[in-house]
C-alpha cells in the first residue's frame, strides 16, 4: 500500500523520486515502506540516512517541510546526494498514527529546484492523509488480532474446562477415567505421556494403573514402594504437586529417576489426586520440550486432579453395586443355546449403567425332542430389586418349560399361579413362544396370482401367547414385516386365574421372529403405535444383515442416547437349508446362490446363506467359523476385483465341504506377503493357511450355462475343508481379565467408608 502512495506521487507530480519515510521508535533510523526512483542499494535495504533529519524536522513541528531550492534553504543546508540522485528540491507532509502522533512523513524529491504548486501541495496532502489512514487502519487490525487471539484463548479455556466437566461426568470406571486423563491433560496442557498411579489399600505401595501410559524410558513397572526415593512417592508423603522444567532438573532433585526419560528430555509434574484429605493417586505428566510451568499451567492441573479425585470416588461407590450386579447378569442374562435349524440371537442395554441389569429378561430352552421356547419379559424397574424379582420369574418358566410339555399359554398360566403362591409376588409382563419344526417338508399354498407353488420346505409352526407385552413381530425373507398385533392377555401378578390364549403362525426358512421390551419403543409423548411402525421401519432396513446385528441394531436406530429404560430383543432366524437335503448314500448335499455384484450390500447374506447351508449338513461350528473366515475372503476379492455374474456354491458330503465362488474375471489371486502394517494382501494366505485344498478353476464358455449363460470366460476360486480337520484350535475359552475386573479403588473405597463412619 505504501508503495502504491509512493508510485501515485512519483507519476502525479512527476518527480524523480518519492517515498514514505517512517521513524523507529528511537527515531535514530528511518524505514521505508513505500519508495520509488531512489537508488537500488536504498530500494533494496528500505533504510535511509541523511545528515539533516527532515523527517525528525517534520515530526517535531507536525507541519509541512516544503523546499524550492536546497542550496538557498537556511534549514536545509545545502543539496544532498544519496547515490546518483541529487536532492535539490523536497516537499514533505507528516503521517500521523492512530494515537494522532507523527511517526514519519511522506516525501517527493525533485532533482533540480521547483516550485511547488499548490495542486503539487494538495496532491501531497490527500496522500499524506491517506497514508495516515492505511497506518491506523493496520493498528486497528493489529488490535484486532491481538483482541481476537485473547478471546479464542479465553474460549478455547472454556470449553476445554467444559469439556473436562462433561468428560469426567460420564466416567464410572478406572478405564474410563484413564483415557479421560490422557484425553484432557493432553489437550489442555499439550503432555505427550500420562500416567494414573493409585495408593494401595495398605498405603504402602503406589500401583501403577496405566502401564499403556508409563513414565517414558522406564520399564513397565506395577507397583513401588512409598518410601521409595521418587518424586511421584514423595507427593504421596507431602501432598504438594512436584514440577520439573526438564528431566535434567528432576534427576538433580533425585538422582535415582537418572536411567529414566531416554525417550524425553523433557518437563515433568507430578500432581497429588486428595479424596477427603488424603493422597489416593498421583498423576505423572510428560511433555516432549522442556517448559516453565506457569501459573495459568499450574491451575489447569489442580483442576484436573479435583476432577480426577471425584471421579475416582464415583468409581469406589459404583463398584460395590457393579459387583453385585455383574453375578447376576452372568448368571441369568446367559447366552442363548445351539438349536439346530435355528438362530438366535441376543442383547441387553440396561438402563442403569451402575447396575448393569435390571428387570427386563430373555431366555431360551430347548427341549429334549427338538421342541425350541424362546420368551423375554419385564419387571417393572431397573434396579438389583427388580433384578431379583427378574432372576426368580426367569428361573420358575424355565424350569416350567423344560419339564412340561405345555403351549405357552399353559405356562404362563403355571408361572403366574407359582408367582402367586411361591413368590415373589411381582408384577410383569411376558411373551412365550413355542417352534416347533415340520416333520417333513410341506407344500406350500398357491399364490393368489395363480402362479404355480413353491418347492415344498420344512417350516416351523409359531405358538406364542402374550401376558401384557408389546406384540412380537416377524421379519419375513421378502424383507416384509408382520406385526403379530393379537391382543394381549392380563399381565403377571394381577389375577393368576385369569385365561390366557395361544396363537399360531407360520415361519419359513429364512423369517426372523423378533421379541423386545418396552423399554425399545416406548418414550415419552410419542404414540405407541408409532413407536411400533418405527420398529417396523428399522427391522426392514436390517434385512439381509446376520442374525447377531439384527437386536443391536435395533437398540441403535430406536434407542440410541436417549435411553431411559432396560431394552432386551431376542431374535430367532429359521435356518434355510440345502435345497437337496443333507448329504447321504444318493450324493452331497449341493446349493448355489447368485450374489449381486454392483456393490458389497450382499456379502453379509451370501455369508449367512452359506452358514446357513453348512449348518443343515451338520458341520460343526470349528469348520463352520473357517468356512465363513474364507468364504468372505473370497467373496470380497471376487466382488472387489472380478466381474459379474458372481455365484456360489456349496457342496458338503461326509467327507469334506466345498465353497466355490465364479465369477467373470480371468484374474486368479495371488499368495502375498503383507506387513503387519498392510490393510490387505491376506485373503489368499487365509486360504492357503487354513483351507484342507484350495485353487482355481479356469472356464472357456464351454460350461457358461444356467446363471452364467453368455459368459465366455472366467474363474472359480474354490477350497475345500476335510470334515475331519480343525483348522483352527477349538473353541477359545474366555479368559477372564484379572483382578480388578472393573477397575476397583480399593484405598478410595476404604476412606470413603471410613468417612461415613
Amino acid at each position: 500500500m505504501f508503495d502504491r502512495i509512493a508510485r501515485l506521487v512519483h507519476r502525479q507530480l512527476g518527480v524523480p523520486a518519492a517515498a514514505v519515510v517512517m521513524l523507529t521508535d528511537d527515531g535514530d533510523m528511518k524505514t521505508l515502506p513505500g519508495a520509488v526512483g531512489l537508488p537500488d542499494s536504498v530500494q533494496r535495504t528500505r533504510r535511509l540516512e541523511l545528515p539533516q533529519p527532515l523527517t525528525t524536522t517534520v515530526a517535531r513541528t507536525r507541519t509541512p517541510l516544503v523546499v524550492r531550492d536546497a542550496d538557498e534553504d537556511p534549514r536545509i543546508g545545502g543539496r544532498h546526494v544519496i547515490g546518483g540522485l541529487v536532492l535539490a528540491a523536497y516537499a514533505g507532509y507528516p503521517i500521523e498514527d492512530a494515537r494522532g502522533h507523527v511517526v514519519g512523513a511522506l516525501w517527493a524529491v525533485s532533482s533540480v529546484p521547483r516550485a511547488w504548486t499548490e495542486s503539487d501541495l494538495a496532491t501531497l496532502a490527500d496522500l499524506s492523509a491517506a497514508a495516515s489512514g492505511e497506518l491506523r487502519l493496520r493498528a486497528e487490525r493489529e488490535r484486532a488480532r491481538l483482541a481476537e487471539q485473547v478471546a479464542f484463548r479465553a474460549h478455547r479455556r472454556s470449553r476445554f474446562l467444559l469439556g473436562l466437566s462433561e468428560r469426567f461426568a460420564r466416567v464410572t470406571t478406572l478405564d474410563e477415567v484413564e483415557d479421560a486423563i490422557a484425553h484432557v491433560i493432553g489437550t489442555g496442557t499439550g503432555a505427550r505421556w500420562v500416567s494414573l498411579a493409585l495408593v494401595d489399600a495398605d498405603r504402602r505401595h503406589l500401583s501403577f494403573f496405566t502401564v499403556g501410559h508409563h513414565h517414558p524410558g522406564e520399564p513397565a513397572l506395577r507397583s513401588t514402594r512409598l518410601d521409595a526415593p521418587r518424586p511421584d512417592t514423595h507427593v504421596v508423603r507431602s501432598r504438594a504437586a512436584l514440577r520439573f522444567r526438564d528431566h535434567a532438573e528432576m534427576v538433580a532433585t533425585y538422582p535415582e529417576m537418572g536411567p529414566v526419560g531416554s525417550v524425553s528430555e523433557g518437563a515433568r509434574s507430578f500432581l497429588p489426586v486428595m479424596s477427603n484429605g488424603m493422597v489416593v493417586g498421583v498423576i505423572a505428566c510428560v511433555w516432549d520440550q522442556a517448559r516453565e510451568h506457569d501459573a495459568e499451567t499450574a491451575a489447569l492441573e489442580s483442576t484436573i486432579s479435583r476432577y480426577v479425585a471425584l471421579a475416582l470416588e464415583r468409581v469406589a461407590l459404583l463398584e460395590a453395586r457393579r459387583r453385585v450386579a455383574t453375578t447376576l447378569q452372568e448368571s441369568m442374562l446367559t447366552a442363548p443355546p445351539t438349536v439346530a435349524h435355528l438362530d438366535i440371537a441376543t442383547t441387553y442395554s440396561p438402563a442403569a449403567r451402575t447396575d448393569q441389569v435390571g428387570g427386563d429378561w430373555y431366555d431360551a430352552v430347548v427341549r429334549d425332542d427338538g421342541t425350541a421356547i424362546v420368551m423375554i419379559g419385564d419387571v417393572a424397574g431397573h434396579d438389583v430389586h427388580a433384578a431379583a424379582q427378574m432372576g426368580q420369574l426367569r428361573s420358575m418358566l424355565r424350569a416350567l418349560a423344560w419339564s412340561h410339555d405345555e403351549s405357552p399359554a399353559g405356562l404362563l398360566t403355571r408361572l403366574d399361579k407359582a408367582n402367586a403362591r411361591l413368590g415373589p409376588r411381582a408384577m410383569a409382563t411376558a411373551v412365550v413362544a413355542r417352534l416347533d419344526r415340520d416333520p417333513a417338508p410341506c407344500p406350500q399354498e398357491r399364490p393368489a396370482d395363480g402362479a404355480a407353488a413353491t418347492r415344498p420346505e420344512r417350516a416351523y409352526t409359531l405358538t406364542w401367547s402374550v401376558a401384557g407385552h408389546p406384540p412380537p413381530m416377524v421379519l419375513r425373507r421378502d424383507g416384509r414385516v408382520e406385526r403379530l398385533d393379537e391382543t394381549p392377555d392380563l399381565l403377571l401378578g394381577v389375577v393368576p386365574t385369569t385365561p390366557r390364549a395361544d396363537r399360531t403362525a407360520r415361519l419359513l426358512p429364512g423369517d426372523t421372529l423378533v421379541l423386545y421390551t418396552d423399554g425399545l419403543v416406548e418414550r415419552r409423548g410419542v404414540p405407541s403405535d408409532q413407536r411400533l411402525s418405527d420398529l417396523e421401519a428399522v427391522l426392514r432396513s436390517s434385512h439381509g444383515e446376520a442374525t447377531s446385528a439384527v437386536p443391536r441394531a435395533l437398540v441403535r436406530g430406536l434407542v440410541g442416547d436417549r435411553q431411559r429404560d432396560d431394552v432386551a430383543v431376542l431374535a430367532v432366524r429359521v435356518r434355510v437349508p440345502a435345497p437337496s437335503g443333507p448329504p447321504s448314500s444318493a450324493g452331497p448335499a449341493e446349493a448355489e446362490r447368485r450374489v449381486a455384484d454392483d456393490d458389497l450390500s450382499d456379502l453379509g447374506p451370501a455369508r449367512r446363506w452359506v452358514d446357513d447351508v453348512l449348518e443343515s449338513c451338520d458341520v460343526s461350528d470349528e469348520q463352520r467359523r473357517t468356512a465363513m473366515l474364507l468364504t468372505s475372503e473370497v467373496l470380497t476379492n471376487a466382488l472387489e476385483h472380478g466381474e459379474g455374474p458372481i455365484t456360489a456354491t456349496v457342496e458338503v458330503d461326509d467327507r469334506r465341504l466345498r465353497v466355490g465362488v465364479r465369477d467373470g474375471s480371468t484374474a486368479e489371486p495371488e499368495l502375498q506377503s503383507p506387513q503387519p502394517q498392510d490393510l490387505s494382501g491376506r485373503g489368499v494366505l487365509f486360504l492357503d493357511r487354513l483351507a484342507s485344498r484350495w485353487g482355481v478353476l479356469r472356464h472357456d464358455g464351454s460350461d457358461a450355462v444356467g446363471r452364467h449363460s453368455g459368459v465366455v470366460e472366467g474363474k472359480t476360486v474354490w477350497f475345500e475343508i476335510d470334515r475331519a480337520a480343525r483348522p483352527l484350535t477349538g473353541t477359545v475359552a474366555r479368559v477372564r481379565p484379572p483382578t480388578p475386573a472393573t477397575g476397583a479403588v480399593p484405598l478410595v473405597e476404604r476412606v470413603l467408608r471410613d468417612d461415613r463412619r
